[in-house]
């Protein structure tokens, strides 16, 4: 029972953590009025995401994408996920991640990073036995 209560309480923490993320990227959008897109966006980009956790720990489920297109990945199990490399549409605006797991206590860690045309971009991090982390990185 505790077991299943504190599921619910992780993927309700997690949709919401999406939800925001997605949020966050319609309110950035509708700030965006320069037409000059610097810093490589226009073009399309490889971007990989991935997770890295404690020993023990058990990913559980994890949500990517660029812009508004969200992939969701559940039955995860393991320390470790690498979603498939995902090329971006030219113009794309930014990649988001967020990964849900459970760890063994509350020293345990969670890592995602964002991984763009084969570089680290940007990391997130949790901590604690119940864990979501998430990143988002603009093109």
């Amino acid at each position: 029972m505790k077991k299943a209560r504190m599921n619910q309480l992780l993927r309700g923490t997690f949709f919401v953590l999406l939800a925001t993320m997605l949020l966050g990227f319609i309110t950035s959008c509708s700030n965006d009025d320069d037409d000059d897109n610097g810093n490589g966006a226009g073009k399309s980009h490889k971007v990989v995401f991935k997770a890295i956790a404690s020993s023990g720990t058990n990913i559980d489920v994890a949500v990517y994408g660029i812009d508004g297109n969200p992939t969701t990945a559940s039955s995860l199990s393991g320390t470790t996920w690498s979603s498939p490399e995902v090329t971006s549409e030219p113009g794309a605006y930014n990649a988001n991640v967020a990964v849900n797991a459970i760890g063994t206590d509350a020293s345990s860690t969670l890592k995602v990073q964002i991984w763009v045309d084969g570089e680290l971009k940007k990391e997130g991090t949790s901590s604690g036995q119940y864990l979501s982390a998430s990143a988002s990185y603009v093109f």
